[in-house]
């Protein structure tokens, strides 16, 4: 009985946040300038919010990460991401497209349907976007069981046999490349944000709204992103190394033949 009604309480409280969160997002809507600004050879930071949510949920993330040197990228013309995923992924690789990517390439952080679309973008897109990994808060990426019992295809797209849901999931090839952070306790992902492949973070929070502004969500990002420019960095010194090294073999052919 305990356990229920701490539930419950989860529950209630997500909801509040939720509510508060879409009020500040009518009254906060306007992008900061400082988030066009960040340190050299860092990479630009692609928001993508979750299903009903503008970018302003993961205002707090965003912030946190332009205050570290992070340029941060806000793509209008999503509305309430209320489209199918792929489709979503595919106008902002089109948006994305039509801008100069950041020489230090790209790396988005997402909520809930947002890490789907997000994985779409790494699978289909990476190289012609520069996209170097996604960090993504509480996304169901197997599907949300809950997803049966509601009507509207906008909900319902999130039902574990979903086509697009069982193709990235059993799509691994990007998933070394992600950071899934989530809570103890989702009340709209029961079975959890475990990605097979990826680095999977779990705080001691609870909520799926709520755990976008709590300091460990915070911190466990930042460190996320961290993690992937040093990752991506990493990559790029052994590419080059084996490019060298076939370069000289290539030479090295030459001068014998």
């Amino acid at each position: 009985m305990s356990t229920l009604l701490h539930k419950l309480g989860v529950w209630a409280v997500d909801y509040i946040d939720a509510g508060v969160m879409h009020t500040r997002s009518m009254l906060t809507w306007r992008v900061p300038r400082s988030f066009g600004e960040g340190e050299p050879g860092k990479p630009t930071i692609v928001l993508v919010p979750g299903v009903y949510e503008r970018w302003s949920f993961l205002r707090p993330i965003a912030e946190r990460l332009n205050a570290a040197g992070y340029p941060v990228s806000v793509v209008h013309g999503l509305g309430y991401n209320r489209r199918p995923i792929v489709e979503t992924s595919e106008r902002l690789a089109r948006a994305l497209s039509r801008v100069s990517a950041n020489p230090a390439g790209r790396l988005i952080v997402a909520h809930s349907k947002g890490g789907l679309v997000g994985k779409h973008m790494l699978v289909s897109s990476s190289e012609e976007l520069h996209l170097l990994g996604l960090v993504a808060v509480c996304t169901p990426f197997a599907g949300s069981r809950y997803a049966r019992y509601v009507l509207g295809q906008t909900l319902r797209a999130f039902i574990p046999t979903n086509e697009t849901i069982v193709s990235l999931g059993s799509n691994w090839s990007v998933n070394s490349r992600i950071v899934s952070i989530f809570g103890g306790f989702d009340p709209h992902v029961p079975d959890g944000s475990v990605l097979t492949g990826a680095t999977n973070v779990q705080l001691p929070v609870n909520g799926h709204f709520r755990i976008l502004h709590q300091p460990e969500t915070l911190q466990a990002v930042s460190e996320a992103v961290d993690l992937l420019v040093r990752s991506s960095e990493a990559s790029t010194v052994l590419a080059a190394a084996a490019g060298d090294g076939a370069s000289t073999g290539e030479a090295t052919r030459e001068q014998t033949a």
